[in-house]
């Protein structure tokens, strides 16, 4: 039997009640806050005292599901007749699945089209803060980033309900955000963050198909904001030195006082700026300055030769920042044939895992750095990391660059960062003649094309000396032929 009703419960006699009679019936009379005045049935509790009998004001539906059931579920609706119409239609649906018209999938995306799109993106991210990947968590970072973007593409788009995610409205906003200067990379994480709910909502029945799978990307190779480079071999090496000398050389530079007109507040002095050939003598300065905390000099000594060898681990392996970040002492083989760093399946990007060789001058650095950091610190756990690189990592990137003289940014636009030196090793393994197939597998490649295309600069290939190599076909022909 199906039926509506309201929900009781009781509650004890506000203050003020007077017990009266009403309709033949005992009834209690209260005024509330607001001043209205209030007629409700008593009862006797079980202790003895009295109390008001009070009702939802939302009508909830009493009804047998197809599996023979019986089912509470809310109306949603404060009037009998709307309520009444809504126990119509779940019981109509009810027999509709008994009758196999209906599937109960299809019943679940109906409910879930009930909700709104903010309950849908909660759950997602809660989903998104249970995930796993190749035993990794989504980082939180990540799951920021993508209700961010979720939260942005709900207000630009309007959107309200699941039903109203459609593909011409999102190929308008994506339109929209090309022509109001949004890059194609950008705007292709907007999408990668939608078409990835749309799918999760797919997966647990919320909606019945992606109506953004076939939701085209946008052109990235055609649109690219941001253009790495690759560093010279002349370039590395001031680098690796500017990365060693800076941190003691920060100590020698003089205050210089600020031009009148660049005085703001307090601001009124600036150290003096870099210069790559006065390194050396700034590091002395900063020795004689720091004479008497010789603790404090052999750490900034430390702390120079120590980033110096990451940068000089990443640009001759192809490492990227947080798979190097991820390399513990365990990880490190440097005693058999072929020193090679193990990177473990979780902390590369791909999620395959890979041994990555060293170079042997590069592995007797590394295990100098291991023998003198056992010295200076005491035993070494196997789980203790190879590196400390920490989280602003890419702003002392940028101070190594600026003390070495080399510019961030080109004349032609191009830039550099902690990932260039990715760019770098893929670059000079082309310049050094090795096999396209052989610098694909060394870079961690899916494709060939990526290693040829993006992760090497041309600038830095002998592409004329290959032309000039070329044989001189057919000249001993034209020699030999007169023209009358």
């Amino acid at each position: 039997m199906a039926v509506i009703y309201k929900k009781s419960y009781t509650q004890h006699l506000p203050n003020n009640t007077q017990i009266v009679e009403r309709n033949g019936k005992k009834m209690a009379m209260w005024v509330d806050g607001k001043g209205k005045k209030h007629f409700d049935e008593i009862t006797t509790g079980q202790k003895g005292q009295i109390k008001i009998i009070r009702y939802s004001p939302i009508y909830l539906a009493q009804y047998r599901n197809a599996a023979g059931e019986m089912v509470y579920e809310s109306t949603g609706c404060r009037d009998e007749q709307a309520a009444r119409h809504v126990l119509a239609e779940l019981v109509k649906r009810e027999e509709h699945i008994r009758a196999g018209i209906l599937s109960s999938q299809q019943c679940r995306t109906a409910d879930y089209a009930k909700l709104s799109l903010k309950e849908h993106t909660e759950s997602y991210l809660e989903h998104l803060q249970a995930k796993t990947i190749r035993g990794k968590r989504v980082s939180v970072a990540h799951r920021k980033n993508v209700q961010g973007q979720l939260e942005k593409l709900i207000t630009d788009c309007k959107f309200k309900r699941l039903i109203d995610i459609t593909r011409d409205i999102m190929e308008r906003w994506m339109n929209k955000s090309e022509e109001t200067g949004m890059g194609a990379r950008t705007r292709n994480t907007y999408r990668a963050a939608v078409v990835g709910f749309c799918n999760w909502c797919v997966e647990t029945d919320r909606m019945a198909a992606n109506p953004l799978s076939r939701l085209c990307a946008a052109d990235e190779h055609a649109d690219r904001r941001r253009t790495r480079r690759a560093l010279t071999e002349e370039e590395l090496n001031r680098f690796f030195t500017a990365a060693q000398l800076r941190p003691l050389a920060e100590y020698g530079r003089e205050s210089l006082a600020l031009p009148a007109k660049e005085k703001k507040g307090r601001s009124t002095w600036q150290k003096e700026p870099f210069d790559f050939e006065r390194l050396q003598e700034l590091a002395e300065k900063g020795r004689e300055v720091l004479k008497d905390k010789p603790q404090l000099i052999q750490n900034l000594e430390w702390l120079g030769y120590e980033r110096s060898l990451i940068y000089k681990v990443l640009a001759l392996t192809g490492l990227r920042k947080g798979e190097l970040a991820s390399i513990t002492i365990g990880q490190v083989w440097l005693d058999g044939k072929q020193s090679y760093l193990d990177l473990k399946a979780k902390d590369e990007k791909a999620g395959r895992g890979a041994q990555i060789p060293l170079r042997k001058d590069l592995a007797d650095e590394i295990k100098s750095f291991l023998r003198k950091k056992s010295t200076q610190f005491g035993k070494l756990p196997f789980d203790a990391p190879l590196f400390y690189i920490p989280k602003d990592f890419i702003k002392i990137f940028d101070r190594d660059l600026s003390a070495a003289g080399i510019s961030k940014c080109d004349d032609r636009g191009r830039t550099l960062d902690i990932h260039a030196l990715r760019h770098t090793f893929g670059t000079h393994l082309s310049k050094a003649g090795v096999a396209p197939r052989v610098a694909q597998a060394a870079m961690r490649h899916s494709s060939i094309d990526l290693t040829m295309n993006i992760y090497t600069d041309p600038t830095l290939l002998d592409v004329a000396g290959a032309i000039n190599a070329l044989p001189k076909f057919g000249a001993s022909q034209s020699n030999s032929i007169k023209i009358a």
